[in-house]
């Protein structure tokens, strides 16, 4: 853990992780959670991602502490795009489908431009390498000039990125603590098909890990050697929502339960687990020594252990008439009001402090959960649901 300048309530709690979803345009939510660490003077000692989430990462991981900061903000502003206007009816939904239309038509600076092969026939032969609607060689550049490739692997912090094995369909977690790490690991754990065609790594094709799991935190839970930790693990696609009542909330709410993993459900088995591992290693503690010094008795004993993870959920808000079209939102507004949002909800977390509170000695996995129902509009404040009360559980 860095212990410059650190809130003093993190130390002994173990490393620091930070864990990023996948998400799009709404990772900005993430650049500002990073904000409000950084000015904290928390570094993380491992950070994890996929898609979006993974080239944050890689822009945390592979710059001096210094300069993190600067590289997300000039990462997150070239990638800024004008809005449209409302349209007859004074909504907002013509200008929302009408930028996203510049996106989808043009690409975007900085991260992707049209493919015209894959547009002209959806059966025309391609490599595997090429096979998508964008091609990727603006981010790769982009990227490049962002990130010392000597950071980015000097393992402070460790970096780790989530891809999908397009032939098995396994996850594959790239870890700089095992592997060197490129910007093409970066790129493959955000190749999202079919906008962006697979990277192949070592002779396998890579898609974005989001295809199979877009909520990368079993990286930490199923780590070797275990190990006492907080981990910040940054959600941009909300678990809860309203019953859809048209096709356009519905192709909304199915977009929010793909991404969002089953992270609730994965969340509450990891509870369990823990807890469970706890019990074993109480267990043991009372056994006579002479039995506990039996091998068959120490294999079984083995499987417990002390260690605990504190996992502060934080949830990206809603912005006001929030749509499908959220993760390519990418107008200067919508980047700006989610690193805000990021920004505070980091900021409250840090405030409250959840995991001083006293946990029950059995339990090995505590959820603390942080976030705001809407975003605050960059000309002032918008009426909004009042903020849910943060929650600390722990496994029952």
């Amino acid at each position: 853990m860095n212990d410059i300048g650190i809130d003093v309530s993190l130390r002994g709690l173990g490393q620091v992780v930070l864990v990023l979803q996948g998400g799009g345009a709404l990772g900005a939510y993430q650049a500002g959670c990073y904000e409000a660490l950084h000015k904290a003077g928390i570094e993380p000692d491992w950070v994890i991602g996929t898609s979006i989430g993974a080239i944050n990462a890689a822009l945390i991981a592979g710059n001096a502490p210094e300069k993190r900061l600067a590289a997300l903000r000039t990462f997150w502003d070239g990638l800024r795009q004008p809005a449209f206007g409302t349209d007859f009816m004074g909504t907002a939904t013509f200008g929302r489908l009408a930028t996203a239309w510049s996106v989808i038509a043009s690409g975007l600076g900085g991260f992707f431009q049209p493919n015209p092969m894959a547009f002209s026939a959806m059966t025309l032969p391609m490599s595997p390498e090429n096979a998508g609607y964008y091609s990727t060689r603006p981010l790769r550049r982009t990227l490049g000039a962002l990130i010392d490739h000597e950071q980015l692997n000097a393992g402070s912090p460790r970096l780790t990125v989530g891809a999908a094995n397009v032939a098995t369909a396994q996850m594959r977690y790239f870890d700089s603590r095992n592997e060197r790490l490129t910007l093409e690991h970066v790129v493959a754990s955000g190749s999202l098909p079919p906008a962006f065609p697979a990277v192949r790594i070592d002779g396998a094709l890579y898609w974005d890990g989001g295809v199979l799991s877009n909520t990368p935190v079993e990286a930490v839970f199923d780590d070797r050697p275990r190990r006492d930790s907080i981990v910040f693990a940054i959600h941009m696609w909300r678990p809860e929502g309203d019953e859809p009542r048209s096709i356009w909330e519905v192709t909304n709410r199915e977009k929010d339960l793909r991404y969002t993993s089953r992270v609730t459900n994965t969340a509450e088995r990891q509870r369990q687990i823990h807890r469970l591992r706890h019990v074993i290693a109480e267990l043991t503690a009372h056994l006579p020594q002479d039995i506990r010094d039996d091998p068959k008795v120490k294999a079984l004993s083995a499987w417990g252990c002390t260690t605990r993870m504190h996992v502060v959920r934080l949830l990206a808000p809603r912005l006001p008439n929030e749509d499908h079209l959220k993760d390519i939102d990418f107008t200067a507004s919508g980047i700006e009001r989610r690193w805000t949002a990021g920004l505070m909800d980091m900021s409250d977390a840090l405030a409250r402090k959840p995991w001083l509170e006293d946990p029950d000695p059995l339990e090995g996995l505590i959820l603390h959960e942080i976030g705001t129902p809407m975003a605050p509009s960059p000309a002032g404040p918008e009426p909004a649901a009042p903020r849910p009360a943060r929650t600390t559980e722990a496994a029952r």
